[in-house]
């Protein structure tokens, strides 16, 4: 399975990017017209829209690339691929499945390739909002297109950060005051994205977050510069089991102590 000719990253990408533009499509036509709904563990709530724009992104990525690996969310643990292959998709066919139900447009469709463990290329496709992100490991972030960077923040500036509300209540009083929160962004993916393109100045990510959450953001957001690390400064690790993840921070480069630095002090 592992020994197929690779594609270049630009082909990979251009794949990437028709797989999320069908899975897109499928997806919004389930969009406030109430998919049916059911609870995994966890009480995550999986639709009949995830599941129709997964296997639209299977039968684009894997039909083109026979010999890649396949981790998508909505994958039973025995159609895991990725082991032998050199490279992989990670895919989540919807990130932000309860904005999605809630009929709310921060959902988006994340789709990357990882080779040897490191996303090369990357795609987040927010079809509700005509909004597409990609890079690739040797090119730019680009939002529509366009080049697109993480934003500048001076050293006393108050951060804008998106925090769930679970972090933003546990906030220590020594670290408000350089905080200016504003609403949460339940997509994970979308949220770094909009980190890359400098509308966020930065966020902090609850432990437990799964590798199709963060992938294509992954690689966007460093293509944009800025970070994506744990309270050490150390990168996301791939293929770790998700309880094993601790906070994460995502932001421009000068702006990474600062978020590390409001991490531990949640941690603590």
């Amino acid at each position: 399975m592992g020994n197929a000719p690779q594609a270049s990253l630009s082909d990979d990408l251009s794949l990437l990017l028709e797989a999320a533009r069908r899975a897109g499509e499928v997806a919004l036509g389930y969009f406030r017209a109430d998919p049916k709904v059911w609870y995994k563990h966890g009480n995550s709530p999986v639709s009949e829209a995830d599941y129709a724009a997964d296997r639209a992104l299977k039968e684009t990525l894997i039909g083109a690339r026979p010999g890649y690996g396949w981790i998508s969310e909505e994958m039973d643990a025995s159609e895991r691929t990725a082991d032998s292959c050199e490279r992989v998709f990670v895919v989540d066919p919807i990130d932000g499945t309860r904005a999605f139900l809630r009929g709310e447009d921060v959902w988006c469709v994340s789709v990357a390739v990882l080779e040897a463990g490191v996303p090369v290329a990357g795609v987040i496709d927010v079809p509700a909002r005509g909004e597409i992100f990609v890079a690739t490991a040797d090119g730019p972030a680009l939002l529509n297109g366009e080049t697109c960077s993480v934003g500048i923040v001076g050293e006393a500036d108050a951060m804008r950060l998106s925090l769930p509300d679970s972090i933003r209540q546990k906030l220590a009083p020594a670290d408000r005051g350089s905080v200016d929160a504003v609403p949460a962004v339940p997509s994970l993916a979308y949220r770094l994205a909009l980190v890359a393109s400098g509308r966020l100045d930065g966020t902090l990510v609850r432990p437990r977050a799964n590798d199709w959450d963060v992938a294509a953001a992954d690689l966007i957001l460093e293509r944009a510069g800025g970070i994506f690390c744990d309270v050490e400064g150390e990168p996301w690790r791939y293929g770790v089991e998700a309880s094993a993840r601790g906070i994460m921070v995502a932001g421009p480069l000068g702006v990474a102590p600062r978020l590390r630095d409001i991490a531990r002090h949640l941690a603590a």
